[in-house]
């Protein structure tokens, strides 16, 4: 029976990529907080006061104790309660009530006693629409965003992997979906491997003749305040979309510095297959390692290898350490990969993955400047700072926009 953790609740809503499982056994003595849907949750432990509204597909899930499940009366409604939750007025007292002697602890008990303002029906309805339009925004560039991953992703992997266009030349057919041009780069024929049967005129080769570990330290009286940083905790899992970074002044001890469009690699524990593109240039954590292609040619091929499956299973079994592994570049650099001539290369980063990369960055950048948005406007609205004079009003002209 699959679970919700605190690790899944994201960003307003509940990511299901790394979920899990428990025996139907253990999830049948804790029926009391298995889901039925439209609930909120709350995170109650480690990362506090991360709240979604579970959505119905997710009905007989269950949840870990460090979830909280708060079923809401249907006269106030999930949305409503999930809104003020995400104020930092209810932020302010989950921290301050919270116990830290190990970890921060939100008690459940204190749930209860979360003051949530209630306007009027129609005003709620209002603000949650306006709210609500810029989250369904955001997650409309989130889901933009793995879309164009995958769309990457399936190209590489047809043409650098199955060698759909050598096949096709092969066997003296066109590649589908493909001019003359981009079919001229691609070999007609195969030759015999150390890794097997390879395009005629590739080779076999590794990482370290594509790339580089780029060690730039940093240490914080160096860095302006607001230099973005990434750590680890910033960095989704299986996706390459880096839309999350703090700023420099959380920072405390040494750093690496990193350029935009540099990849970033989780060596720490790297089954957890963080690995990414830096749309800013900023700093990182020293856990994770700075990937740099030794000409921008290869950036393209070099984000898809350390993207890959194969790549981050390599790396767990050669990462070294039992509680804490971790991965090295001198054993990344030796993973080995098939090469295609540097044309080829150079034409999937500049026609394929470049205008992918620009078009996530521009999504990230407005997702960014919509939570701004939306952080601004919560607590005026919420408060009764800023007002909607005619709520129903609003709320006809929105249905009919």
């Amino acid at each position: 029976m699959p679970i919700v953790r605190v690790n899944n609740i994201r960003d307003g809503r509940i990511e299901t990529e790394d979920v899990l499982r428990v025996d139907p056994e253990i999830d049948a003595n804790y029926q009391r907080s298995r889901l039925r849907g439209q609930e909120v949750v709350l995170s109650l432990v480690g990362s506090l006061g991360q709240s979604a509204i579970v959505p119905n597909h997710l009905a007989d899930w269950n949840v870990a104790r460090a979830v909280g499940v708060i079923p809401v009366i249907n006269e106030i409604g999930p949305r409503w309660v999930a809104l003020c939750l995400r104020s930092s007025v209810i932020q302010r007292y989950i921290y301050t009530w919270a116990t830290t002697t190990v970890q921060a602890t939100f008690n459940l008990r204190d749930v209860a006693r979360l003051p949530i303002p209630l306007p009027p029906a129609q005003e709620r309805q209002a603000i949650a629409h306006i709210l609500g339009t810029l989250d369904d925004k955001i997650e409309l560039n989130r889901r933009m965003n793995q879309t164009l991953e995958e769309m990457a992703r399936a190209l590489f992997k047809s043409w650098f992997v199955d060698f759909d266009p050598v096949r096709a030349k092969a066997e003296g057919r066109e590649p589908v979906g493909m001019d003359g041009e981009t079919a001229s780069l691609f070999p007609d024929g195969f030759e015999d491997s150390e890794l097997g049967e390879i395009p005629r005129g590739w080779t076999v080769g590794n990482i370290g003749q594509i790339a580089r570990n780029a060690r730039e330290p940093v240490v914080p009286s160096d860095m302006p305040p607001d230099t973005p940083y990434i750590g680890l905790e910033h960095m989704p899992r299986a996706r390459i979309a880096l839309a999350d970074w703090g700023d420099a002044h959380e920072v405390t001890s040494g750093k690496s510095a990193f350029e935009e469009d540099d990849i970033l690699f989780g060596k720490l524990r790297p089954y957890f297959h963080k690995v990414g593109f830096a749309p800013v240039a900023g700093v990182c954590s020293t856990d994770i390692l700075v990937v740099r292609p030794l000409s921008r040619g290869w950036l393209g091929l070099l984000l898809e290898y350390l993207s890959g499956v194969e790549f981050i299973n390599y790396t767990n079994a050669s990462s070294s350490g039992t509680r804490m592994p971790r991965t090295n570049w001198r054993d990344m650099s030796r993973f080995r990969v098939i090469l295609p001539d540097v044309r080829l290369a150079e034409f999937f980063t500049d026609t394929i993955i470049l205008p992918f990369i620009n078009r996530i960055r521009s999504n990230i950048r407005q997702s960014r400047t919509l939570v701004e948005t939306r952080e601004a406007l919560l607590p005026k609205l919420l408060s009764g700072e800023l007002r909607i004079d005619d709520p129903e009003r609003f709320l006809e002209e929105a249905a009919l926009t």
